[in-house]
């Protein structure tokens, strides 16, 4: 059962029901993920207008209201009288919009009884609200809702049993894999990932392009995927939308093993306190014995490797995915010191320098080899070593983890050029 939202609450899904609330037209006073008055107040007058209890509290029916508010989209059954035209102007919906989520449709056979998907007028993916699991399947189920070209498949499930999900675009012969918040505090990257669907989606309705390239001919030529959520248990524990309290309850008694580590900003493991880009078949042994000479010798906030390789069902579903699709290149999106890593010991795919000197001219990151003490184990150290072919480590951002929100703007301008030209480019 969902919690009731009410009075005095925060976290995570506060900030998703306040940005609800904005996008319907109700001033909840800002997206801060705090409980307060004008939240309660926004909420109740939602709630007169949908001819709900107005109660000031966020239950299993007013949520159900807020979803197409979540999704962006909703539905629309066609009565007499409608032309494609005016169920546009009513929901102040552009036209080629409606045509998009409803492939197929003649605009001047519309029938009585007929239902029709209608995209809401704002992007799907907020970029002010941190992410969260729930967040997370809203964006992909409104995606591919709104843009029926665009496949989302399951690849896998969190140790809570969370669907980890993905999203594909694009027909080509070439096979890119772009993954992203394998680690809890670094959250914001999913929603760097979830953007860029977007983007790629609008670029294609609209014929156009993304940092110079046609989309009409990226679709041909590359299958695009995208994982954008690779540790969600980790990831709500940090944002505050995990509210099993027993749940919550042993993962502060990991982390009190570490003190150093604050609580729960500092988390980076999964669920059950390992680390899942410390997991992975490429000389683990040696990362096992780096860490637990550092001190990360029990399960905790970071960088414990686990009893053993792939004992995390997150990375062994990721390890598990990619040996069946077997892209041509990965991106591992990770947080924060703006470089790229780009090697894995002496393994030097074909192309893969020329690549990463590409990505770090188009985004101003640097580009450097992976220090010594964080070398093994990593998703990214596997796939060079398991393929021979080019895969990369981002750190987006600077600062202290988790980012804030307030340097996605930024942290989007600069990493756009490489998820395209990952994408694109002949090397």
């Amino acid at each position: 059962m969902v919690k009731i939202l009410q009075y005095g609450d925060s976290g995570a899904r506060v900030s998703l029901l306040q940005k609800g609330l904005q996008r319907a037209g109700f001033d909840p006073g800002g997206i801060d993920g705090l409980f307060g008055l004008r939240t309660r107040a926004a909420l109740a007058a939602f709630q007169r207008r949908e001819a709900l209890s107005a109660d000031g509290l966020a239950g299993e029916r007013t949520l159900r209201a807020l979803r197409p508010w979540y999704t962006g989209y909703l539905r629309h059954v066609v009565r007499g009288g409608d032309t494609l035209w005016r169920i546009a102007q009513r929901y102040r919906c552009p036209l080629l919009s409606l045509e998009t989520a409803n492939p197929g449709l003649d605009p001047y056979a519309l029938r009585p009884g007929q239902e029709l998907t209608v995209p809401l007028p704002f992007p799907v993916v907020p970029e002010d609200v941190p992410m969260s699991h729930e967040l997370c399947a809203c964006c992909v189920e409104g995606l591919t809702v709104r843009y029926p070209f665009l496949r989302s498949f399951r690849w896998g499930e969190s140790v809570l049993g969370r669907p980890l999900l993905g999203l594909g675009w694009g027909k080509g012969a070439r096979r890119v894999f772009y993954s992203a918040a394998h680690h809890g505090n670094e959250w914001i990257t999913a929603t760097l990932l979830l953007q860029f669907a977007e983007s790629l989606c609008v670029a294609r309705m609209e014929e156009g392009g993304l940092f110079g390239v046609e989309a009409a001919a990226l679709w041909e030529k590359t299958r695009i995927e995208l994982a954008p959520l690779v540790n969600p248990d980790g990831v709500d524990l940090v944002s505050g939308a995990l509210e099993d309290a027993a749940i919550v309850q042993a993962a502060t008694a990991l982390a009190a093993a570490y003190p150093a580590i604050p609580f729960p900003s500092g988390w980076k493991a999964n669920i059950r306190g390992v680390d899942l880009n410390l997991q992975y078949p490429a000389d683990w042994e040696r990362a096992r014995e780096i860490k637990f000479a550092q001190g990360y010798t029990q399960p905790g906030p970071r960088d414990y490797v686990g009893e053993a390789p792939l004992s995390a069902p997150e990375s062994r579903a990721l390890y598990y995915y990619t040996l069946e699709t077997k892209p041509e290149r990965i991106l591992a999106w990770h947080t924060q010191g703006e470089v790229i890593y780009w090697k894995y010991l002496d393994y030097e795919p074909a192309g893969s320098r020329t690549l990463a000197a590409r990505f770090s001219a188009v985004s101003g990151y640097a580009c450097e080899e992976t220090p010594y003490a964080s070398g093994f184990a990593g998703y990214k150290d596997w796939f060079i070593r398991q393929f021979n072919r080019p895969g990369y480590t981002v750190e987006a951002g600077l600062g202290e983890n988790p980012l804030p929100l307030s340097q996605f703007p930024e942290i989007r301008q600069r990493s756009q050029g490489i998820l395209v030209l990952c994408a694109w480019e002949d090397v």
